[in-house]
């Protein structure tokens, strides 16, 4: 049996994040996007939603149990508030899941901890690389066991917090197979270079990393010295993304409905003219079906089926989704749409980044 409707649980913690993003991101984005920063309140108050802690178990300072389906719901809240500011606040998740759902015990007894205190503390993962032909599953950064320790080396971007995260897990291959390996800030060998300057996302540290014969520890390798597959990883990062372009395309819809019925031309709104009513329609259809691929995916995830094709058609879906949205929206609101006063020129650009974005956010 099929069911869509959320928990109590859920429901409450979706009001509660609807909430923070409507009074804390929404009305802050453009002035985030313009000065490249986000506000301090905006993580110190993001934080005490304690979304992160309520997914890690109270062995390890939690008081949850992690749900991909829960994660969904609540990026899809986060994205329509304002995207730099949601992947910033899910950042810390890059390396306190990947730890709980593959790390080893020593690990999560390590590190878990950290990331359940009262302030807000930055985690990263440097998952993409500067190739037009990267793929997750074939890195082009390195790892080769050197005596008691790995050395790495390799070049990385778009790694959120890389500068003020004390762990960062980096994605490299080890003889042909992806795997995670766990850097402290100050490595030697890992350098993290100026914050990058992107079309979208402006408001959303992103930095560019480089290891240069960067050593690491057997200790640290994601699962010991075994390793792990970080096949699920992917897959619950992309159930991540397509929910964030769920609410960045949801939040762009939105506004423009509201504008199509406030805007008169030739005696009655736009929205009545069959062009911009047709538009808003298919607008409204692709947002629900590319919910329902997130939450096919994540469904999955939580039952721990193979969720590697749902994932991988959630985000491609998602993908196209979000861009056709949101220059929809900027076409609907005509000239208005292309200058800074009105949102949807951010939403656009930050829109585009979708299709370049992978490993940002987990769930």
């Amino acid at each position: 049996m099929l069911g869509f409707q959320p928990t109590d649980d859920q429901q409450t913690l979706v009001e509660s994040v609807r909430r923070f993003a409507t009074r804390e991101l929404r009305g802050g984005a453009r002035d985030a996007d313009e000065k490249s920063a986000l506000p301090a309140e905006v993580t110190s108050k993001g934080w005490e939603l304690a979304l992160l802690p309520a997914s890690l178990p109270e062995a390890y300072g939690g008081f949850g149990e992690r749900s991909a389906v829960t994660g969904a719901l609540f990026a899809e809240e986060l994205g329509w508030g304002d995207l730099s500011a949601a992947l910033a606040l899910m950042a810390p998740a890059l390396v306190a899941l990947p730890v709980l759902l593959a790390g080893s015990d020593a690990q999560k007894e390590q590190l878990l901890p950290a990331f359940c205190g009262d302030g807000f503390t930055p985690g990263s993962a440097a998952v993409v690389e500067p190739h037009y032909d990267w793929d997750p599953r074939a890195l082009r950064t390195r790892a080769a066991r050197d005596g008691d320790g790995y050395v790495l080396d390799g070049v990385k971007c778009n790694v959120p917090w890389a500068a003020e995260s004390e762990w960062m897990l980096v994605h490299a291959d080890l003889e042909g197979r992806a795997q995670g390996f766990l850097l402290r800030r100050g490595s030697a060998g890992l350098t993290v270079k100026e914050r990058e300057q992107n079309l979208g996302l402006r408001a959303c540290p992103l930095y560019a990393v480089e290891l240069h014969g960067c050593r690491v520890p057997a200790s640290d390798r994601l699962g010991g010295e075994a390793g792990a597959d970080l096949g699920a990883l992917l897959d619950a990062s992309r159930v991540a993304m397509s929910a964030l372009a769920v609410g960045v395309a949801r939040g762009a819809y939105e506004y423009a409905l509201q504008y199509a019925k406030g805007r008169k031309a030739f005696g009655e709104a736009i929205a009545q003219r069959q062009a911009i009513a047709f538009m808003l329609a298919e607008m409204a259809t692709d947002i629900e079906a590319a919910r329902l691929l997130c939450w096919e995916a994540a469904w999955a995830v939580d039952q721990g089926l193979p969720a590697t094709r749902e994932a991988a058609l959630a985000k491609a879906f998602g993908d196209d989704m979000v861009l056709q949205v949101t220059d929809r929206a900027v076409q609907i609101l005509g000239g208005h749409g292309y200058i800074r006063d009105y949102p949807v020129e951010m939403w656009l650009r930050n829109g585009r980044g979708f299709a370049v974005m992978e490993g940002l956010a987990i769930v």
